[in-house]
């Protein structure tokens, strides 16, 4: 292991590609701390010290952006319009028939699809900033019943500083995407994950050292030992898959025989990601965003059905919020899964090319097989996505942690996940060069 990172240091190529990818981390994260013009940051520091977490949607883009969010900085927004371009895209592909057909035109369509969400990417940022700043006007980013320095957020609050910091947040944002394609084309490959990956480890020290401060040593080492536990069990059922055998008949064109070969269809446990999650978490702060619009600022006595929705859906301890949480994160890996992995087109490829499975008739019979499979691996891939989000709703009723604790949800996800893809590209790299790679 240690020969094998000493392999990638001598490598000037490798060690070319490393550096310029910790360098394009390290602007990233100075960027994350740099304030947006008009920010009041001594009243934002405050807020934040005063407040431990912001919880459901709001909570989940601070994560996703470092703690960025809270602060008002010029990559407050982080990558999450991105995220949202990418998920919108993949889903109007089932709506609209042109980008499918772009799905299938191989690279120049990837490149069209890609092209598209960089667009979107831009006008979600521009709405996501605009309601950022109109929220952070309004004192109420830190909540509901924010006062004092919360309410005084921005040190001017006209309406061309509010378009200043509009687009340089909207500006932020389309340098991240920059910067995530100058780490695909010029380091270790990778972009955005790699940044995603930076800014949710960025909250981890803060995260435990939380822990250790308001429960004591014991309780941090009780988080530490369960959190090496998940990250195992993670990294066990991140890389398990279920591998259907294939075969490819041999076939005659002019002298040369094609085919023949024996290969397989890798379908793993979670084929869904941290989507689901992130959509469950989204469709969940609905009813709270709803509620709140809902509260008479007068002081008099809110609906009952709005009483009712911030009493059991905003802290995220409740019981039926963990039952509804764990349901619909079982439902949209279901709808992800079925969107994403069409066995119908996966069959119809097989028998264009000759492929079949041993014992299973090309046509049809291998789409029902294929859809078969793939509906008895998801139950327990939905299964596992649920109760790695209820981690960190649990820490929220045990040890007080907020929801973004760093040891489940979406973060430990997509930590293990884009760490286990960064380990793949480098071994890969090392295999062209020195025939042994890092993992054995």
């Amino acid at each position: 292991m240690f020969s094998a990172i000493a392999r990638i240091f001598r490598t000037p190529d490798l060690r070319r590609k490393i550096g310029f990818t910790l360098a394009i981390i390290a602007i990233y994260r100075l960027g994350s701390t740099v304030p947006a013009p008009f920010v009041n940051f001594p009243n934002v520091t405050q807020c934040i010290a005063d407040n431990s977490g912001t919880e459901g949607l709001l909570g989940l883009v601070n994560l996703f952006s470092g703690g960025a969010l809270l602060k008002l900085s010029i990559f407050a927004l982080g990558v999450m319009p991105y995220i949202t371009a990418t998920i919108i895209t993949q889903l109007l592909r089932v709506v609209i028939p042109h980008f499918e057909t772009l799905h299938k035109e191989g690279q120049a369509g990837q490149a069209k699809l890609t092209q598209y969400t960089r667009y979107l990417t831009i006008a979600l940022a521009l709405l996501q900033s605009t309601t950022l700043v109109t929220v952070a006007r309004s004192g109420q980013l830190f909540g509901q019943n924010s006062g004092g320095a919360c309410a005084q957020l921005l040190t001017n609050d006209v309406w061309w500083a509010q378009l200043l910091m509009i687009i340089t947040l909207t500006a932020g944002t389309g340098l991240i995407m920059w910067f995530a394609e100058l780490v695909t084309e010029r380091g270790i490959g990778n972009g955005m994950s790699l940044l995603i990956f930076t800014s949710i480890a960025a909250t981890f020290p803060g995260a435990m050292w939380a822990i250790w401060e308001t429960r004591g040593f014991e309780v941090f080492l009780l988080v530490l030992a369960i959190g090496i536990v998940v990250m195992t069990a993670v990294v066990f059922i991140e890389q398990s898959q279920r591998r259907i055998p294939v075969q490819y008949a041999k076939r005659m064109v002019g002298r040369r025989t094609y085919g023949g070969t024996n290969t397989y269809i890798p379908i793993k446990v979670n084929m869904a990601g941290v989507i689901p999650v992130i959509f469950a978490s989204s469709l969940l702060y609905i009813p709270m965003l709803v509620a709140q619009f809902n509260i008479p600022q007068d002081g008099s006595t809110p609906p009952e059905w709005a009483t009712w929705i911030m009493q059991y859906f905003v802290t995220g301890d409740h019981p039926l919020y963990m039952a509804v949480y764990f349901l619909l994160i079982i439902g949209f890996t279901y709808f992800y899964v079925a969107i994403t992995f069409n066995p119908v087109e996966v069959a119809d490829n097989m028998k264009k090319y000759g492929g079949f499975i041993p014992g299973i008739r090309a046509g049809r019979p291998t789409a029902e097989y294929l859809e078969y499979v793939l509906t008895r691996i998801t139950l327990p891939g939905s299964l596992y996505l649920g109760v790695i989000a209820l981690i960190p709703l649990i820490a929220l009723a045990t040890v007080g942690a907020n929801q973004n604790f760093p040891f489940g949800g979406a973060s430990i996800l997509i930590i293990v996940g884009v760490g286990l893809e960064t380990v793949k590209q480098i071994d890969a790299q090392l295999q062209q060069r020195h025939y042994e790679g890092l993992l054995r």
